[in-house]
This record gives structure tokens, sequence and C-alpha cells, in this order.
């Protein structure tokens, strides 16, 4: 076993936790959220790392945000992760990207390099492809970057599209059951 993580003497030392490897950990990893719920930049990124730094292990941009960011702020925030040793996943917007073609996959996975991202995730909660699209998909993203896969047990409610490489469609269907299910009252 690796040698225990390195933190500075914590609060409340007499109560116990669980004790986890120094990064970067193969097992018991922390992915925290980036900016989509509320927005953020590096400075916030900065006190993060300064008071749970040890914990954290990946980032996840969420929601496509960092195509709303400046390329700057998103450069700043891939960098100090990695200063940090962390490690950046684009979280799942590669279906977004799906649905503009093969073309705009290919240039999504590029410039995920050019940027630094770490992990492009491949997530089809709004999307229906093929077993071997989606492996074929994984193998683009595994030239560059690591892949990391991400399945939907929601049943997609249109058909495949024959090719990912033509076209990928989202399935309203699928959109409707989030939104029903998110807007129902609690059982009691």
């Amino acid at each position: 076993m690796k040698a225990k993580s390195k933190q500075s003497k914590r609060s409340f030392p007499f109560l116990e936790i669980n004790q986890r490897e120094s990064k970067p950990r193969k097992r018991g990893l922390t992915e925290i959220r980036g900016p989509y719920y509320s927005a953020y930049g590096r400075r916030h990124l900065e006190d993060l790392f300064e008071t749970m730094g040890a914990y954290i292990d990946s980032l996840k941009f969420a929601g496509g945000s960092f195509t709303l960011m400046p390329e700057k702020a998103v450069r700043e925030i891939i960098d100090l992760c990695h200063r940090n040793n962390v490690l950046v996943s684009s979280g799942g917007f590669i279906e977004r990207v799906l649905a503009q073609g093969a073309k705009a996959v290919r240039k999504y996975v590029a410039e995920c390099k050019r940027l630094g991202f770490d992990i492009v995730e491949i997530s089809a909660g709004f999307v229906s492809i093929t077993t071997d699209d989606w492996l074929r998909l994984i193998e683009l993203v595994r030239k560059s970057r690591n892949p990391k896969s991400e399945f939907n047990s929601a049943p997609a409610a249109r058909p495949h599209p024959q090719n990912w490489r033509l076209k990928a469609r989202a399935t309203q269907a699928g959109r409707s059951r989030r939104q029903n299910a998110s807007s129902m009252p609690a059982r009691r």
C-alpha cells in the first residue's frame, strides 16, 4: 500500500476517518463538480485545494460549462488542477457534440487534448447509439485521452442512428421522463 495521504494536521484529530493512499490514487477516488451549478473560477478552486486538496482526485466540468468560459479561464483551472495532482474531466458534454456529426466529434476530442483535459467522458443519457458505435467512440478518445464511459439505464425512445458518425439524436422522451420525475411530488 502507498503512503498515507499527506494532509496537514486536521481539525478533530481524535475522530477516526478512513485512511487513504497518497495521490495519485487508484482506489477511493473523489471527483468534484467543476463550474456548473454555481459559477466559479481559479481563485475559488485555489481555496478549495488549500482546504481539501488532499482529498480531491479529479474535477469534472459539467454541462459543457467550459464552452461558455474564456479559454484563458479554462486553461487556468486545468493548470491549477494539474499542479495539485488533480485530473480534469470534460464531463458528459460529448452527447451534445454527437448530434453535430463526426467532424465536430473529432474536433472536440482534439480540443480537449489541446486544452489539457485528462479524461473525456463518453455519456449517452439523451442519445442512443449502438454498442459498436459506442466502442468506436471510446477508441477515438483513447487515441489521445482517457475515456470514461457513463451509462444511463433509461430506455431511449427513438432508435439509434445508423451510425454516430452521421448524426446522433437526442431522445425527447428521455428528457421528458427526467423532467417529469424531478417535478413529481415526493411519495409519503
